[in-house]
Parts: structure tokens; sequence; C-alpha cells
């Protein structure tokens, strides 16, 4: 075993959606045997049962037991955010429901989705390793940010940031969290228009352009599905005649025609979808897994609605000043058609660029401050680091102060670089910048 895993049991590290692991068994699978070591990435997990989507197969039950990590970097990360969780999790000091159920359009099945913040524990903030910014349930429905992160997203107008901060579920848990909600108008500025606005138009012009290869991957599926002995080039040229390319020559629409369809099956196989980059993986794809008829994740419905939502957000706090976040009326029944998948994405598109010209009123005519407040924000998080100082220093009780959380121990690994004997100190809370480490160097 590597020395780095050498502290890490493989079968027992948490394992967030998304991460990509290796099974340790065969399993049968309609009429044919997936082998054990067939690579995929989690989908969804309930205690010990885990749903992965098996590369070449589809989507497919496990224990827990039966899978691990792939990569090095994903398991120290999934033991460290887990750690980092139990620790700090009765350091919250701000909750709040965001999402569907907070804008009024939730409906039977929604997710319960929550942001907030928590404060560090003073003995969390001096030493080697850095202090995790980020609390992440194991499935991610639940994101917690350290104080000082939420003000300096706050500072940048963060939608997810700004709506945690203003939505009527907002509650404070401790003092600190009090002081952050009555601070809160300091984030607000003309910021909005570029962070929620402009960010929500340049989303919705890269759907359009997914709708377009969307469109172009559905045609050549379809075409490999009815005629599998297709090659390269007789793909492309059907492709070529079938869509209008950007390309001034018909050799040169072959061409991008060609282009695009190695781009798709790079695609998919960067995605766990397919085993290899190649048009023989892309044919099998095509023929044998459900997920061939699937919309790409950037194009679901959901995607859509929302940003039609933080656009008519934008307009609405520049144009009056006060936040609207919670929907109603005909925009609200808009949007739940939209979030249904009953409104053409073409529609959509073009009903938010519609909206483009309201949104540049609104920020011509804003009724907010022209920048955040850094004065207000810098005076919130010196309070708050006194407030935590002095809970450690007077043994106050609570989890800010003499129930504080151990500071993780530091280790000592080895780094694998080629130089002999080097070493470095590191913490369960550095797993970031650790598993980007590790990652780069598999």
């Amino acid at each position: 075993m590597s020395v780095r895993l050498a502290s890490l049991d493989p079968t027992a590290v948490p394992l967030p959606h998304g991460t990509e692991v290796s099974t340790r068994v065969d399993r049968v699978y309609g009429e044919r045997v997936v082998p054990m070591g067939a690579i995929g990435r989690v989908v969804s997990s309930e205690g010990e049962r885990v749903e992965v989507r098996v590369v070449g197969v589809g989507i497919m039950p496990f224990a827990r037991h039966e899978l691990i990590p792939r990569k090095v970097g994903q398991a120290r990360y999934a033991e460290r955010r887990a750690a980092s969780w139990d620790a700090l999790l009765p350091c919250v000091v701000l909750e709040a429901t965001v999402g569907s159920r907070a804008w009024g359009l939730a409906e039977a099945g929604s997710d319960t989705d929550k942001r907030g913040v928590f404060a560090l524990p003073f003995t969390w903030c001096s030493g080697l390793a850095a202090p995790p910014e980020d609390l992440v349930s194991h499935d991610a429905s639940t994101t917690y940010w350290s104080l000082e992160k939420a003000v300096r997203q706050g500072i940048r107008a963060d939608p997810n940031t700004l709506e945690a901060l203003f939505v009527p579920s907002v509650r404070a848990l401790d003092p600190v969290g009090q002081w952050l909600l009555e601070a809160r108008e300091a984030f607000v500025s003309v910021e909005i228009y570029g962070a929620f606005g402009r960010y929500a138009i340049s989303q919705l012009d890269k759907l359009a352009q997914s709708l377009r290869l969307a469109e172009h991957r559905a045609l050549v599926l379809a075409w490999l599905r009815e005629d599998p002995d297709l090659t390269l080039d007789a793909t492309a040229r059907r492709l070529a005649d079938a869509v209008v390319l950007d390309a001034p020559t018909a050799a040169d629409a072959l061409l991008r025609a060609k282009q695009y369809i190695k781009q798709l099956y790079r695609s998919l196989y960067d995605q766990g979808l397919v085993p290899a980059r190649d048009l023989d993986a892309l044919k099998r794809f095509a023929l044998t897994d459900p997920a061939a008829l699937d919309l790409p994740r950037e194009l679901r419905p959901k995607n859509a609605y929302n940003l039609l939502r933080l656009l008519r957000s934008a307009i609405d706090w520049l144009r009056t000043g006060e936040p609207h976040l919670v929907v109603s009326g005909t925009f609200r029944e808009r949007l739940l058609s939209v979030k249904r998948g009953e409104v053409p994405l073409a529609e959509v598109l073009a009903e938010a660029e519609a909206m483009t010209p309201e949104l540049e009123e609104a920020r011509r005519t804003a009724r907010v401050p022209a920048r955040a407040d850094l004065v207000r924000a810098d005076a919130l998080l010196r309070r708050a680091a006194h407030e935590l100082a002095r809970r450690h220093i007077e043994h106050a009780p609570g989890p800010l102060g003499l129930d504080a959380p151990p500071v993780p121990p530091l280790v000592l690994r080895e780094v694998d670089t080629s130089e002999a004997g080097v070493a470095e100190a590191a913490g369960p809370e550095t797993f970031a910048a650790e598993a980007l480490a590790d990652l780069e160097g598999e």
C-alpha cells in the first residue's frame, strides 16, 4: 500500500457523490458479468448502499465495503471532509434553508438544501495547518462556510452567500451569527448586477451553445444505434449534411463535424460514461446504455429555471434596493413549468435575452450602494475574532470555548517527489490542497 494510504482504510472512508471508485467484487448485470476492478462514479448513497454509474454498463448497486476510491487524493479528501464535518458541526453559528424551498418553488420530492456559516474555535486559527473553509455533508445537501470565507464571498455579492443571508428561513444559532445578520446589508451593492445578472446571462449563453451540441449528440447517437457499422467519416458526413455548422466551406464543415464527434466520445469518457476515447466505445454506449438518451447535465430544466430566477432577483434587488427571493404569481407558475421541462429550452433562452435591457436599466438606476461596505465587514471579522479569543481565554462554556473540538494532530507524511527524504506537516483540515496535490501526482 502507498505510504500516503498507510493511515487510511479505503473500504471505510466516506464516498461523496461524484467520487471515482473501483469495484472489489464481480457483479451480474443483466446477462453479463461486470468484473472486479470496474471503474465508476458514485451517483447516490443511503446507509451502506451505494449507487454507482459503472463505465460502459450503467447504474449498479453496491455495498460500501465492495468499493474503494480509485485515487489517493479522493480517499484523503473524503476522510478529511468527514473529519472536519464531525468536529466542527457544533460550531455552526448561522443556518438557512435555501433552494426551491426558500424560493417558494418546492414541489413533491424537492430536496431540502441548507447553507450556513461556522466559526472556528480560537485554537484552530493558529499553528502550522490551515483550517477548513467549508463543511460539506456526505450527500452535499448542506454546506457551511467559515465566517471569513462567507464575508469575502458576501463582499463579491456571491449569489449563494447573499441568498443564505437574506432568505426568510435564516436564523442565528450563536451571537456571532446574529452579528453577521445585523451586518448583512454591508454586502449589498451594485456588484449584484454582475454576480447575479450577468452571471445568469453568461450561463444561459452557454446553455444555448450546449443545446446546439446536445442536438448534434442526439443525432449522432441515433445514427450509431441504427447503423453500428458507420465509420467516423460517414458519421461526420451525415452530421455536416444535417445541421448548419459554422464553417466557410463544405470541406471545413466536414472537418468540424469529425472534430465534434471526437470531442463527444472524449467528453463521455471524461464523465465516466464510456470506457475508451474512440468511436467503438461511442457505438456501444449508443446501443446499450440508457444514459445515451439522457440530456447532458448542463441542459437539465432545473438549471435553466434557476438562472431565469436569478436574473429576475438581480433586476428586482437593484431596482428596489430590497431582496425579493421568494417568487409568486405568474412568474412562479412560469418557473415551475420550466422546471418540469414543459417549456422548450430555446424559449427559455429567448425569454432571458428579452430581460437583458431590463437588467441594464436596473443597474443604471440602482437603489443600492455602488460597492460593499468594507469597513463594516472588516469590523465584523475583528469583533468575531476578539469574541472567540475571549471565550477561549475565559474558558466560556460551549463549542467555541471550553468545549471546543480538539485540533486534529499533525501528521508527517512522505511526499512523492524525486527528492528523497522530503516530508511535510499536514492535518485533516488541509484536505483541499493536499487532495489536489495527490490527484496531480497520480
